[in-house]
């Protein structure tokens, strides 16, 4: 198996990925600088960690998202490869394009970092089939504008067509309908605020994240 964690300037989550994902699944991790303009070959899973992409100047993830790898990123979502944004990377997916709705600063306007129970509002992705019977899971937010945000329009489709994977048992940010995480309509890009990467081992409080990483790597 192999990942590819991208590394934008300004991240500051990469490495707590590719440990995570090391310790989680067993799978070989590359570090892919934004530079670049091609993911390694055979990769099977494709990781967008959070932080501060380019200082998060005009919006969070806006300039990370014209990055040249984001060519090759969106690429390999198309071929179905599973790809997922944590935090800042939500934030670059939704830039992107390859999720819908955007993330706006908290409405409480501080910045959030502590642990959340998290609903699993759909465990029948490649995300989340390994939660099986669970319905609830922990994880670590830490964001400033981690406030999801899309038009009714949007919100309805993607309750109705099973794309809302996580849910706040207690909004901590003012989500629209406590949304933590969505997939798009292929079910092979992810996008959640709360972060996995922190939620692998028990000592680390939850091993609730390692569940999602051995998830998105079962089929590969």
């Amino acid at each position: 198996m192999k990942a590819a964690v991208i590394v934008f300037p300004g991240s500051n989550c990469d490495r707590d990925c590719k440990v995570a994902i090391e310790r989680s699944t067993g799978a070989e991790v590359a570090m892919v600088w934004h530079q670049d303009t091609a993911l390694p070959a055979g990769v099977d899973l494709v990781v967008l960690p959070g932080g501060f992409a380019y200082g998060d100047y005009l919006r969070c993830g806006a300039m990370a998202a014209l990055s040249p790898i984001m060519a090759d990123v969106k690429a390999a979502a198309g071929r179905g490869v599973a790809t997922v944004g944590i935090c800042n990377g939500f934030q670059v997916l939704c830039e992107a394009g390859m999720l819908p709705g955007a993330l706006l600063r908290n409405d409480h306007l501080k910045y959030n970092c502590k642990a959340v129970e998290l609903e699993v509002t759909n465990a029948q992705t490649r995300f989340t089939a390994g939660y099986k019977g669970r319905r609830q899971a922990v994880m670590t937010v830490g964001n400033g504008e981690g406030n999801f945000f899309a038009d009714e329009p949007t919100l309805e489709r993607l309750e109705g067509e099973g794309q809302v994977v996580f849910r706040y048992v207690n909004n901590p940010n003012g989500s629209a309908r406590g949304i933590a995480g969505i997939v798009n309509p292929a079910g092979n890009v992810l996008g959640l605020m709360p972060h996995p990467d922190r939620a692998f081992e028990p000592e680390l409080g939850s091993a609730d994240g390692a569940i999602l990483f051995q998830s998105a790597l079962a089929s590969a």
